[in-house]
C-alpha cells in the first residue's frame, strides 16, 4: 500500500557473517528486534547434538558442547529450538539447504543485552552465522475505501450476459477502455494501460494446479468470491490440534497463521486493514460467477478452474511480526506446493527521505545479505526448491512490492536481482506519485494513484474510489465485500497474478520451464512505457475532512529507464507458447512394498487420453490404474526400463528404481 500503509523501520545493531573462528563485525541495519532472542546457525555437529538431546522439536536448554554451553549458561538461556518445523517429506532438502542448522536461542535479556549475546556467539567456532530476530511493525491508520452496497447493487442490476462479473467494468487495471476519468476535456486514462487480461483470457484463465502463497495479513477465506479458489490442505482438519499430515503444522487447511502459530487464519482484528484479502482478490477472485469482481487468474467459472491462493499470515492486528514468522512462511510455501511467493512488504528504500521515513533501508544487496542472512537463505530455499524438476516450473518466483517512498531505488529483499520488484502506475501509464523506481526495480503494474485523480472526486465518487484498485475486502471493513486500495502493494499482486496465469498456460500446453526462464519471459514481454513520461505530473495530497492540500508535481523524465516495462499478460502468454520444453514423464523412485501414484495426463498434450505402461522387468515393479492415477509398486530392489504410451499415439521412456524402504521414500 502507499506510504501511510507501509512499514516504519528503525536502526539497530546486528551481526554480519564472516569466517569461523573470527569475531564477526557489527553493522547498522534497518530494523527493530526482539531483545531476548537471537537466531544462530550452528555447525552440523552441534545441530546434531541438539537434535539428539531434544524433545518437542529439539527444544532444549543446553547443546552438549562444553564451550558453547558455558556461553549458554552465562546468558541465562531458556530454550534452544529449531527455527523450522520438522517436515518428514521435506527434511532431506531442508538438510541439503542448511536450514536445519538454524536455531532460536531464547535467553534472559536482563543478564546480557542482545548485542553482547550476538558478539559472544560470533566468536564461537561452533557458530556459522548470527542474526537477530528483527520485528516489523506496521505503523499506519489508513484503511481501504469501501465500495458502498448501493453501488454494488446497481452494478448487479446492470450486469449483462456478456459481463458475468458485475464490477469488471470498474476494473481499469484489468481492462482499460481509455475513456475513464474525463474532466473539462482532459482524459486521465489511456487505452490498454492495464495488464491486458482480455486477450490473455482467450488462451487461459488459470489452472488449479498452480498455487500462489500470499504472505500478508490473514485472508478472509470465507469470502464468496475467494473461497472456491483457496488452496486446501486435504490432509488436515480445520482448527485441529493434530498435525495429521506430518508437515509440522497443526490444522493448516487454508495455510497457516505464523503470527499466532495456529492453523486458524485471522482477518477480522480491529486493527486489520483488509490488505491480505484485497491482494488475494487481484490474483484469483473467482471469475464468471456472477458476483463481485474479476481477477487475473481466477478461472472461467468452472469448478477448480482458477489458480489457488495459500494464506501465509505474517501480520495480524497491531501485533508486530518478526523475521521468524516471515522465514517460516517462506519455507512453508515452498514445501506445500506454492510456486509464486506474493510479498507486498519489504524494507524502506535506501534513498527514502529520512525526515518522512526515519532510517533508510539496506543500501545494497551485499548489505542486505550480511544484515539478514536467515531471510536470504529462506528466499534461496524458495527459489531453488519450490516447484519440481518434473513439473511445469522448476524453482519458485518471489514477487515483492517496490515500496512507496517516492524514492529512486526499490527496497530489499525485492531489489535483489533474483526476485521481482514491482513499481506502480496510474491508469495512463504514468508513475504513481508515491512509487519507488530506479535501482532494483524489475517491472511495473497498475497500483492506483488517488492523489493524481483528486480533481475527479465529486458527488458520485468518494475520495479513494477514483483511480484506485478495486478488489475483495472482509465484511467488517466493507459490508459490500469490496473496496479500493492503492500502492505498490496493489501493483505487486498484478505481477504475481500474471506469473501464475503464465504458469497455468504452460501447464495446459504441457511445457516445462525454470523459474529464471519464467522471470525473463515476463520482463521481455512487458510494454515499454517510457514514452509516456513527458513533462510534469501534477497531484495533490488529500487529507480527510480537509480535502486536497499541498499541490505538487513530479518531473516524469526522472522516471525514464527506472520503472521497467508494464506487465502484459497477453504478450507473456504468447512468449510462453514459443519457449520452454515439452514435459517428460518422470523417472519413478519407490521403496519395496510401497507405492507411488502419478497423474500421467499432466505429461501429455491432448485431453481425455488413456495410457498404457509396459515394464521390462515385472519382478522389480508393477503398475495399476486408480481413476486418473497410475500406481507404481516396488517389489524388489533394482531398476527397470519402462514405457508409457498415450492413446493419442505419443510414447515416452522412463526408469523405475526400487530401493529398500527407508522413511517410506525408497531412499537408503
Amino acid at each position: 500500500m502507499k506510504s501511510r500503509l507501509f512499514y516504519i523501520l528503525t536502526l539497530l545493531l546486528t551481526v554480519t557473517s564472516c569466517s569461523r573462528f573470527e569475531e564477526q563485525s557489527v553493522t547498522t541495519t534497518p530494523a527493530p528486534y526482539t531483545a531476548d532472542e537471537i537466531l544462530v546457525k550452528f555447525t552440523e555437529q552441534v545441530a546434531q547434538m541438539i537434535a539428539e538431546a531434544g524433545v518437542e522439536g529439539s527444544r532444549v536448554t543446553r547443546s552438549g558442547d562444553i564451550e558453547l554451553d558455558e556461553v549458554l549458561e552465562t546468558i541465562g538461556t531458556c530454550t534452544i529450538e529449531r527455527v523450522f518445523a520438522v517436515d518428514s517429506s521435506a527434511e532431506e532438502r531442508t538438510a541439503e539447504s542448511g536450514l536445519n542448522l538454524w536455531y532460536v536461542v531464547r535467553f534472559d535479556s536482563s543478564k546480557t543485552p542482545v548485542e553482547d549475546v550476538a558478539r559472544r556467539f560470533a566468536r564461537l567456532g561452533q557458530v556459522q552465522k548470527v542474526d537477530v530476530n528483527r520485528t516489523v511493525k506496521r505503523n499506519y491508520t489508513h484503511r481501504a475505501t469501501p465500495l458502498p452496497q448501493s453501488k454494488l447493487d446497481v452494478a448487479m442490476a446492470a450486469t449483462r450476459t456478456s459481463v458475468t462479473d458485475p464490477l469488471l467494468p470498474a476494473q481499469w487495471n484489468l481492462i482499460n477502455s481509455g475513456d475513464l476519468f474525463v474532466k473539462d476535456g482532459v482524459v486521465k486514462s489511456v487505452k490498454d494501460a492495464d495488464v491486458q487480461c482480455q486477450g490473455a483470457w482467450e488462451k487461459c484463465t488459470g489452472d488449479s494446479s498452480v498455487v500462489v502463497a500470499v504472505l500478508d495479513e490473514g485472508i478472509f477465506v470465507e469470502h464468496p468470491d475467494l473461497l472456491p479458489n483457496m488452496w486446501v490442505n486435504e490432509g488436515e482438519t480445520l482448527r485441529s490440534d493434530v498435525d495429521a499430515d506430518g508437515n509440522g503444522y497443526k490444522g493448516d487447511v487454508y495455510g497457516y497463521n505464523f503470527v499466532h502459530q495456529s492453523g486458524k487464519i485471522v482477518w477480522d482484528d480491529a486493527y486489520d486493514s483488509g490488505h491480505g484479502t484485497h491482494v488475494a482478490g487481484v490474483i484469483s477472485a473467482v471469475n464468471s460467477n456472477g458476483i463481485g469482481i474479476s481477477s487475473i487468474a481466477g478461472g472461467n467459472g468452472g469448478e477448480n478452474s482458477g489458480v489457488k491462493i495459500m494464506c501465509c499470515q505474517i501480520f495480524s492486528g497491531n501485533v508486530a511480526t518478526s523475521i521468524l514468522s516471515t522465514v517460516r512462511a517462506i519455507k512453508y510455501a515452498a514445501d506445500n506446493g506454492a510456486v509464486v511467493l506474493q510479498c507486498s512488504w519489504g524494507y524502506v528504500s535506501p534513498c527514502a527521505n529520512v525526515y518522512d521515513w526515519g532510517a533508510a533501508g539496506f543500501g545494497s544487496k551485499e548489505e542486505w545479505i550480511a544484515g539478514s542472512p536467515l531471510e536470504r537463505e529462506a528466499l534461496e530455499y524458495f527459489t531453488h526448491y519450490a516447484g519440481s524438476a518434473n513439473g511445469t516450473v522448476e524453482g519458485g518466483i518471489a514477487v515483492f512490492a517496490g515500496g512507496n517512498e517516492s524514492a529512486a531505488a526499490a527496497g530489499y529483499p525485492g531489489a535483489a536481482e533474483e526476485y521481482i520488484s514491482v513499481a506502480a502506475t496510474a491508469a495512463d501509464f504514468t508513475p504513481a506519485v508515491y512509487t519507488n523506481y530506479g535501482t532494483g526495480t524489475t517491472i511495473s503494474a497498475p497500483g492506483g494513484d488517488q492523489d493524481y485523480y483528486y480533481e475527479y472526486v465529486d458527488s458520485e465518487h468518494n475520495y479513494g474510489e477514483v483511480g484506485c484498485i478495486l478488489s475483495t475486502l472482509p465484511y467488517h471493513i466493507a459490508p459490500s465485500g469490496y473496496g479500493y486500495m492503492e500502492g505498490t502493494s496493489m501493483a505487486c499482486p498484478h505481477v504475481s497474478g500474471v506469473v501464475a496465469l503464465g504458469i497455468s498456460y504452460a501447464t495446459q500446453l504441457r511445457k516445462h520451464f525454470t523459474a529464471t526462464e519464467i522471470k525473463n519471459l515476463l520482463v521481455q514481454s512487458a510494454v515499454d512505457i517510457d514514452s509516456y513520461f513527458v513533462g510534469t505530473k501534477r497531484y495533490c495530497r488529500y487529507v480527510a475532512d480537509v480535502g486536497p492540500i499541498q499541490p505538487m508535481q513530479i518531473n516524469m523524465a526522472d522516471y525514464r529507464g527506472g520503472m521497467g516495462g508494464q506487465v502484459n499478460a497477453e504478450a507473456f502468454l504468447a512468449a510462453i507458447e514459443g519457449a520452454g520444453v515439452d514435459m517428460r514423464f518422470p523417472n519413478i523412485y519407490v521403496a519395496t512394498d510401497s507405492d507411488v501414484a502419478v497423474a500421467p495426463a499432466r505429461y501429455f498434450k491432448g485431453d481425455n487420453q488413456t495410457f498404457t505402461v509396459t515394464i521390462a522387468d515385472t519382478e522389480v515393479a508393477s503398475v495399476t490404474k486408480s481413476g486418473a492415477m497410475l500406481v507404481f509398486k516396488g517389489l524388489k530392489s533394482g531398476s527397470t526400463a519402462a514405457t508409457i504410451t498415450a492413446s493419442g499415439g505419443s510414447s515416452q521412456s522412463f526408469t523405475i528404481t526400487v530401493r529398500r524402504g527407508a522413511n517410506d521414500n525408497g531412499w537408503l
